[in-house]
């Protein structure tokens, strides 16, 4: 059996695609750094939630290329002669994490609180690719003929 579980953590907007293949995959996958949630928040909305402590806004990048959103997290360093830390259990790394986003899937804004990384996303289909309806006319072609005497 294939593990889907890296490729449907780092897509957003296949919903339908991934929901189907959910159901063959049972396994759990080693958590990446940093941690995030994938979140839709209706039909054509999303929001991934990524936690960087420690990060500041000056710290973090957010790049959109193509259908790829590209987060990124570099510390500037230390410089030298500040405390040694005796025990590091908060994460302070550098990271670079990609999603893969659908078609018009669209990034709508960013916003840092208390640690979290918050990315808005949302689906936006063209009026030309949205389905429409087509309206069946009633009208019936009358025939005229000669009326009998």
């Amino acid at each position: 059996m294939f593990d889907l579980t890296p490729l449907y953590r780092s897509t957003v907007g296949f919903d339908r695609l991934f929901n189907a293949l959910d159901g063959l995959h049972n396994g759990d996958a080693a958590p990446t750094y940093p941690p995030y949630n994938i979140e839709r928040i209706s039909d054509d909305e999303y929001r991934i939630t990524m936690a960087v402590a420690g990060f500041g806004e000056d710290d973090l990048s957010i790049e959109v290329k193509e259908n790829t959103l590209n987060v990124a997290g570099k510390r500037p360093e230390k410089p030298e002669g500040e405390a040694k830390v005796l025990h590091q259990g908060i994460a302070a790394r550098n990271f670079e994490r990609r999603f893969q986003l659908a078609d018009h899937v669209e990034v709508k804004g960013a916003g840092l609180e208390n640690g979290l990384l918050h990315i808005d996303l949302k689906r936006e289909i063209p009026e030309a690719m949205k389905p429409r309806t087509i309206q069946i006319s009633g009208g019936s072609k009358q025939i005229e003929g000669k009326k009998a005497a």
